[in-house]
């Protein structure tokens, strides 16, 4: 075996390698540290630059407040002239009622609607058309009361007046089914003469537009009479044959009005929860001039709980829109709340594991955050056309949107979608007024308007309720010349503020592929986010060349066209206030 013999090292040699190795070793080290030394200037050259520059945009933003308060608050005397109109309007319907003269009483006059029911009392042998021909005036005489309730504000009722227009309904409805049952008594007295000619058995079908009677009567008790049809109809029932030859009769009562819901009582004690009122709204009451001229406060301490900052938000609403709903649930004793939560807990967490569930075993991921799915605004020349999609599942399971419309005072329901699938609606091409259209919709089973206790049945986004308000004030005011979405940061970013989408529409054709822009609210300042939908990550940095405001109006002021800040201005009250209305109904910043 041969080959070369390796050279041998010599300690020197092997010296001289060591102190090259260190030398190479303290020059990266020193080259490293150099480079260290520098990114770190320049990173604390940069946050001091972000920092100064952030500095002198807030104390812009600061000079400027007191400046763009006031002319929001000038924007702002919108509601209080939209509130003045809808008094006037109350006032002149009821002088309309005064001078028909047609016999129906006013049912906010004690004297009147108490004599209607005592007359009405009086009246023991009326008969089912008779009772029917009546229920029309009653039923129409309780949506007053109700509507009365709803639409005027809490600072307008005293209380007596609340519990005069609560018992009379209360008298009205059990009256009506009272006159009900007495009538169908009448009606079976005649059995024998309505006796069909083929079964022999009494067979009646009564049917109203708000109530349909089906009446059956066992005269001839034939026991091979076990299946029975109303002719003309396709209602019927089956019997047993122990009652197929027994004295009995049967009443179906279909009525195309709730009678089974109890009437959900307004607590009149509202001068004891002044103090948890906010301060905006005292002074609104008292004086519209003092309240557009003042700043919003800032809430004198931190909601303890959830449930509590639910009620402190609901009081807001209660006091800006008078909904009935919000009433009962702000004046309601913490222990009652305690109690409902106690009593719900159970519930509340099984859907909360339904929910989890549904999403963990769906073939495909829920589209929450796709671009294409929601625009919850958009608002044309006409009024405003108000788009709600509910969280969008896997295609087997069932989505639900709704186009809503709002022309100045009123609203209108333009077309509801089934999983994707025009589904057809009797409150379709009818105007009503923003209380009368949601008191619609909950009748008609479509009930998309959170009240006190929602938040123990679902997972809310919770948003601090002084927030949520500013927000909905003045997207509202923005409404007429800006389309709005639904951002999914909004669900990302602190309680404290709210993240919502905005792009100019001026159009009356709807919005393609629309150029949004990301807008954070905090109550008191408003900025121009540089993300967009697509980011992979949250952040609040400022996009590059954009201030910061005290108002989203003032915001949008920067970079909206002329012709839409004029649109802006130029807006009818009533449309902002209608609009406002239906957002803090809503409470889609919340709620979605």
């Amino acid at each position: 075996m041969s080959g070369r013999k390796k050279k041998k090292v010599t300690k020197a040699e092997r010296l001289k390698q060591l102190q090259e190795e260190e030398e190479r070793r303290q020059k990266e080290e020193e080259e490293a540290r150099v480079k260290y030394e520098k990114e770190e200037m320049e990173r604390l050259e940069l946050e001091r630059i972000e920092k100064e520059k952030w500095n002198q945009l807030e104390a812009k933003d600061l000079e400027r407040r007191n400046e763009e308060l006031e002319e929001l608050s000038l924007l702002e005397r919108c509601f209080p002239e939209a509130e003045k109109l809808k008094q006037d309007t109350r006032l002149l319907s009821q002088w309309k009622h005064y001078i028909q003269c047609d016999g129906s009483p006013d049912p906010s006059i004690a004297p009147e609607i108490n004599t209607f029911i005592s007359l009405w009392k009086e009246e023991t042998n009326e008969t089912f058309e008779e009772v029917i021909a009546k229920s029309k005036l009653v039923l129409n005489l309780i949506e007053k009361l109700k509507l009365i309730l709803l639409e005027t504000p809490p600072y307008y009722l005293e209380d007596k007046n609340i519990i005069q227009y609560q018992g009379s309904i209360l008298e009205m409805q059990e009256l009506l089914h009272l006159t009900f049952n007495i009538a169908t008594e009448i009606l079976l007295r005649q059995a024998s003469t309505l006796a069909d000619l083929d079964s022999g058995n009494m067979e009646k079908v009564i049917q109203d537009e708000n109530v349909t009677l089906y009446v059956w009567a066992n005269l001839k008790k034939n026991p091979r009479y076990k299946s029975v049809r109303f002719s003309e109809t396709q209602t019927g029932f089956e019997i047993p044959r122990i009652l197929a030859t027994s004295d009995i009769a049967l009443r179906l009562l279909h009525t195309h009005y709730d009678h089974v819901t109890p009437l959900r009582p307004i607590s009149t004690s509202f001068q004891g929860h002044t103090t948890r009122i906010p301060q905006f709204v005292r002074d609104e009451v008292k004086s519209v001039e003092a309240a557009i001229s003042k700043e919003l406060p800032e809430e004198s301490k931190q909601l303890e709980n959830e449930s509590n900052s639910i009620h402190e938000e609901e009081e807001t609403k209660c006091e800006e829109q008078g909904d009935i709903e919000v009433q009962t649930s702000f004046v309601q004793e913490e222990s009652d709340a305690t109690k409902c939560e106690l009593e719900m807990k159970l519930l509340s967490e099984t859907v909360l594991s339904a929910q989890l569930l549904l999403i963990e075993n769906a073939t495909e991921k829920p589209t929450f955050f796709e671009d294409n799915e929601v625009d919850l605004y958009q608002f044309t020349t006409l009024g405003g056309v108000y788009h709600l999609d509910i969280l969008e599942l896997p295609p087997q399971y069932k989505t639900m949107k709704s186009w809503m419309i709002v022309e100045e005072n009123l609203c209108m329901l333009a077309s509801i979608k089934l999983s994707d699938k025009k589904h057809s609606s009797t409150l379709e091409g009818k105007w009503m007024t923003p209380i009368s259209f949601i008191f619609a919709l909950k009748e008609t089973g479509l009930n998309i308007f959170p009240s006190g206790h929602s938040h123990f049945y679902v997972i809310i986004n919770y948003k601090d309720p002084l927030v949520e308000l500013k927000a909905y004030r003045q997207l509202a005011l923005l409404s007429s010349a800006f389309a709005f979405g639904w951002s999914k940061w909004n669900v990302v970013c602190t309680s404290k503020k709210v993240i919502v989408k905005l792009s100019e529409y001026l159009t009356e054709e709807p919005i393609q592929n629309p150029n949004w822009t990301l807008l954070m609210f905090s109550g008191n300042r408003a900025q121009r986010l540089k993300i967009n939908e697509n980011s992979e990550t949250f952040s609040e940095a400022l996009k590059e060349e954009t201030e910061f405001h005290s108002t989203l109006y003032h915001m949008v002021k920067d970079f909206a066209s002329k012709e839409a800040m004029e649109k802006i201005k130029s807006s009818n009250c009533q449309f902002i206030d209608s609009v406002c209305y239906m957002l803090l109904s809503t409470r889609l910043l919340s709620y979605s």
